[in-house]
Order: C-alpha cells, then sequence, then structure tokens
C-alpha cells in the first residue's frame, strides 16, 4: 500500500509518498498524489519530512532515504546519474546525455528529466540549459531559480 503524507515547506506544500519501505514520489505543490495512497505519517515520511525540512534550512547536502522511483530503464539510468550531480552544482542536459552514454540524447534526458518522481531527492532542478539558462522544471522556474539559490547559498554559508 502507498501512504503519503503531506507538509508545509518554504517553497509550498509538499508530499511524500511511500510505498514498501522506500519512497516513490516527492509531490510538488500542486501535483496530484498517484492512485491508491492512504494518508499517514510512516517512520520513513517522518525522516524524509526532516530532511526535507534540514534541506530548506540550508543544513543538509545529501539525503540518506531509500529511493525508488518508477521509470523506464533508460529513466533510471539518468535518474540515477542526475543523483551525482553535487549539491550547490548545475549540468547541462548535454552534460547528462554524455554521462548516460547518448552524447546526443539532450531532448530524451529533458524528458526523463521532466518524468522524475522523486524532485528535489533527485535533483533535476540542477540541470540547465547549455548556454546556463534555466529551462523547464515541473515546479515552475520560480521554484527551480530558488532551489538553486539555496543551494549556492548554503554552499557559501557552509
Amino acid at each position: 500500500m502507498k501512504t503519503v503524507w503531506y507538509g508545509d515547506f518554504p517553497l509550498g506544500r509538499f508530499g511524500l509518498v511511500e510505498e514498501d519501505g522506500a519512497l516513490t514520489h516527492l509531490l510538488l505543490p500542486g501535483t496530484p498524489e498517484p492512485a491508491g495512497c492512504g494518508l499517514g505519517k510512516t517512520p520513513l515520511l517522518q525522516r524524509a519530512a526532516q530532511q526535507l525540512g534540514e534541506y530548506f534550512a540550508g543544513r543538509r547536502q545529501v539525503f540518506d532515504l531509500p529511493l525508488s522511483p518508477r521509470g523506464t530503464l533508460f529513466q533510471c539510468r539518468v535518474w540515477e546519474a542526475l543523483q551525482k550531480v553535487p549539491y550547490g552544482e548545475t549540468c547541462t542536459y548535454k552534460d547528462l546525455a554524455v554521462a548516460v552514454g547518448i552524447p546526443k540524447g539532450f531532448r530524451a534526458v529533458g524528458m526523463a528529466n521532466h518524468c522524475n518522481p522523486i524532485a528535489i531527492l533527485i535533483p533535476c532542478h540542477r540541470v540547465v540549459g547549455t548556454n546556463g539558462s534555466l529551462t523547464g522544471y515541473a515546479g515552475g522556474l520560480d521554484m527551480k531559480a530558488a532551489l538553486l539559490k539555496l543551494e549556492q547559498g548554503s554552499q557559501r554559508n557552509g
């Protein structure tokens, strides 16, 4: 059974979804929850909420949570590569395409980014256009900019 918990954080109301002992979704504000969820706050969801709060407070750079995003083999490869982009840094869609072995597949990488069900924890907000511009983010470009600013500010202060 999937369990969902909602909490208020500096950038809005987020949802966390757990299934079979791992996080499967981080619901950005306004994102509908997956079908079949029951409300609750399991120990894992409590830990995830605490770590997310620490992240927004600038006190956490790495999440220590079991993640189980569901997607195609290609999407999972992209999401795995995303987790290697260091806190406070960015890469381009082209960089990510090279990292997953498809140098000309930056559009496919962009689509995989768009389908990332565990945003922030799998940091798709750290991917920018080739010229450094902010492009596409499920939570909107304002949220993407705020997440990058948070990370860059925390890195300088930490």
